[in-house]
Parts: C-alpha cells; structure tokens; sequence
C-alpha cells in the first residue's frame, strides 16, 4: 500500500509537470523516476487516481481539471515578485481562479489572496515562485 501511495505522489508531480498524453509518457517518466511498472499497473493507477484527460489530450488530476479550465480561460498574465507569483485575470476572474488554485494544492504554493482580477500567491522561496508560475503557465497552454 505503501509503495503504491508512493508512486501516486510521483503520477501527480510528473501530471504537474510535463505534458503526458499516453500511458507509455507516464511509464517513461516513472521508470525515468526509478518506478518500474507494467502497463496493467499504470492503467490501474490512472483509474484508482481518477486521472482524466483535458480537451488537448493530456492527462490531468481531477483537482486539476477545473483550474485548467479556469486558467485558460481567464488568465491573461502571469509575473513573478521575489517569493510571490501575481496573476493577473480578466476582470471578476480572479476569486474564482484563487479558490481552485487553493483547492489544487499546487507545489510550493503557501496560499492565495485575490482581488478583482489580481491574484498574489505567497510562497517560500522565490525557487518556489518560480516552480508555481511555471505550473500555471503550463495550464494557461494547455
């Protein structure tokens, strides 16, 4: 169980990060990560996770799905402050866009505060900053 809960934190870093559209991306990044795994067990953790696709073809978390669709649609802009990412949305966009960030619980991220159409979003280290603005430009492509 362990082990399995293990390569599920991995699926979600990897989902994060890269743009994965097949079960054969996935294996090569878990092998890439250390995991060797048969197509069987990838399938079956694609369906114990609930990883869906979004409209592109690429896999995404459930949580996710939502803020994918927020961010590309309302996102116009995305600067990085020190420790902090400012996203700028269309106007009355930015509630809505902060709610699912939170709820998606993005690596790095310590917590949000929106405004109108302006989103701040604290993190610890401007690497983190860093990594969160590049998760949500991710998303605003896909």
């Amino acid at each position: 169980m362990r082990k399995r809960q293990q390569r599920h934190d991995v699926i979600r870093d990897i989902i994060r990060e890269y743009s994965v559209k097949t079960q054969r991306d996935l294996a090569e990044q878990l092998q890439a990560a250390g995991y060797d795994c048969t197509q069987a067990t990838i399938s079956h953790d694609i369906m114990d996770m609930g990883l869906v696709k979004s409209r592109e073809g690429f896999y995404v978390l459930p949580e996710e799905m939502r803020l994918q669709r927020m961010v590309s649609e309302l996102v116009e802009e995305v600067h990085l402050a020190g420790n902090m990412v400012v996203v700028k949305t269309y106007s009355g966009g930015a509630a809505g866009v902060s709610a699912a960030l939170d709820k998606a619980s993005l690596k790095g991220a310590l917590g949000t505060v929106a405004g109108d159409n302006t989103i701040m979003i604290a993190t610890a280290t401007p690497e983190a900053a860093s990594d969160v603005a590049g998760a949500i430009n991710r998303l605003r492509r896909r």
